[in-house]
């Protein structure tokens, strides 16, 4: 299991579409082994990318609400992790 995937399900407020993609696109880096795909693999890894987007937004809306708050705070919500989107 990657580990740097966060749980989005219960989150205050709800996730968000950037949220589930850096989700998304962090599973695909993790199962095709790649960060940075070369020219020839960029078009099938975006397109996988966009399915498991919407299969987690899909599985999102499916699901019962939490009793609790995950654990963990997702990156993109991380204070660190703002500032430095903000630089760039």
């Amino acid at each position: 299991m990657c580990r740097n995937i966060t749980e989005l399900r219960g989150l205050e407020p709800a996730a968000t579409d950037e949220e589930v993609e850096a989700a998304a696109r962090q599973y695909v880096r993790k199962v095709s082994g790649m960060t940075r795909p070369s020219g020839a693999n960029v078009d099938a890894f975006e397109a996988a990318v966009a399915e498991v987007t919407a299969t987690t937004r899909r599985l999102l809306a499916g699901l019962q609400p939490r009793r609790q708050p995950p654990k963990t705070v997702p990156p993109l919500r991380r204070p660190e992790v703002q500032a430095r989107l903000a630089r760039s």
